[in-house]
């Protein structure tokens, strides 16, 4: 089976090779960690502690482990954590929020790339975000005595009728997982529809509520409005995670509404940093004064412009702290939705297009408790923003509620790391077992 997959991998990466080759020359995509990915080359460990390799693929599941490495490290300052993505981008966060601890791309699911990385890490722990199911890496892992681990589990409608069609194969994948920590109910009944130990399944609530900040005056944010020059009174208006054509429609939504609120500010924060420079020549050419956020250090201390362009990556989650008004990107488009429940955690008037199914279940306690605005398109999203400048108490309503809800589905991290906690210690129990029996 190993050397099936290892086949069909090699036949994907020959149709794919062209576009690859295009989008590395191009775009200086998929060059970085070669030896990672192919070889397995990733750091070699030498500590004798237990160790907890994460996989995170970008950079929405790099900041959603956030909170869990740090339970981890509170519970066990002795372990050591590595973390592996497969995505620039989630690559550069790593290295940034995680420092302290052992970063890498993940190596493909080559049968030699991977036992190579176990080879090297000698994981205690295999955790995997979400659905990243790479079964030479599972097998590789368990071959190595590590325990297995999917965490804030989900199973869209799209992925469950998909791993049902191939229901067989879908039962090889999940039948050795150790642990599945489901985000809710219905996902944990699809996990042992498809064939998970239903012993195994537990319902943890989804991490990315515990990863939001609610408070803010936390540093970060603070030192962010003073860089961008943002005084109590202004209204900021943030358009976060954007997609083409959604900046160009919260440009819109500024121009029609600045000339009456003067102290109305717009941020725009692009979801991939290859489109810096588009969204840069879009605002150019807009007839506003603007600036970039990578330039904000060098500029005169009285040169405040209502229009910033967020140039960097990693500061989101800070910069939804300033937003009184908030239009969550990638709704309007393929994409099917970015974290809205960063800027509901600060209180914001939150909005966000039609098209979230990929958090389909935060969007929908959020409409259940009126705590956010579906806007279908460009004109509707000046008339939310435009309502919550002119009536600042619905606004207000809007956002507390928002917090709320994000409130109430707190505590799936510390639910989280007492399973991963048991497993371990279940790991040690069967060592010791094997040894006594040898």
């Amino acid at each position: 089976m190993a050397y099936l997959l290892n086949l069909v991998y090699l036949a994907l990466l020959v149709l794919a090779s062209p576009w690859l080759v295009v989008a590395a020359i191009r775009q200086g995509k998929y060059r970085a960690g070669f030896a990672e990915k192919f070889l397995g080359r990733v750091p070699r460990r030498d500590s004798q502690s237990p160790c907890v390799w994460l996989h995170a693929v970008s950079l929405g599941e790099v900041s959603l482990i956030s909170p869990l490495v740090d339970e981890l490290r509170r519970r066990h300052p002795d372990w050591q954590i590595a973390i592996s993505t497969t995505t620039a981008t989630g690559y550069a966060l790593a290295r940034t929020r995680y420092a302290q601890h052992l970063v890498f791309y993940c190596p493909l699911d080559f049968t030699w790339a991977v036992k190579s990385a176990v080879a090297r890490l000698r994981p205690t722990l295999l955790i995997l975000a979400e659905l990243e199911l790479w079964p030479n890496l599972i097998a590789a892992a368990r071959q190595h005595g590590a325990k297995v681990a999917v965490i804030n589990g989900r199973l869209s409608d799209r992925s469950f009728r998909g791993y049902g069609r191939v229901r067989r194969i879908a039962s090889r994948l999940l039948g050795p997982l150790d642990l599945i920590a489901a985000q809710n109910a219905q996902y944990a009944e699809r996990f042992v529809a498809l064939g998970a130990a239903a012993e195994r399944v537990h319902v943890t609530g989804s991490l990315k509520f515990d990863g939001a900040q609610t408070d803010r005056a936390n540093p970060q944010t603070v030192q962010l409005a003073r860089l961008a020059g943002f005084a109590a009174e202004d209204i900021v208006f943030l358009a976060g995670s954007t997609q083409d054509p959604e900046e160009r429609l919260a440009v819109e939504t500024f121009k029609q509404l600045s000339a009456a609120h003067p102290r109305l500010r717009l941020v725009i924060v692009p979801r991939h940093p290859d489109r810096f420079e588009e969204v840069a020549k879009l605002l150019s050419t807009s007839g506003l004064i603007w600036q970039r956020r990578s330039r904000l250090e060098n500029r005169p201390t009285d040169a405040f412009c209502r229009v910033l362009l967020v140039d960097r990556v990693g500061e989101l989650a800070a910069w939804w702290g300033t937003a009184k008004i908030a239009y969550v990107g990638g709704s309007m488009g393929p994409r099917n939705g970015q974290n809205m429940i960063e800027p509901a955690a600060y209180g914001a008037a939150v909005s966000f297009g039609p098209k979230t199914k990929n958090f389909r279940d935060v969007v929908a306690a959020l409409l259940a408790a009126d705590a956010a605005v579906v806007v279908p398109d460009g004109a509707a999203l000046t008339t939310f923003v435009e309502r919550c400048l002119n009536e600042p108490s619905y606004a207000t309503a809007l956002g507390e509620r928002a917090r709320q809800v994000v409130a109430s589905q707190l505590g799936a991290t510390r639910r989280t790391a007492d399973l991963l906690d048991a497993l371990v210690a279940n790991r040690t129990a069967d060592r010791d077992t094997r040894r006594s029996a040898a």
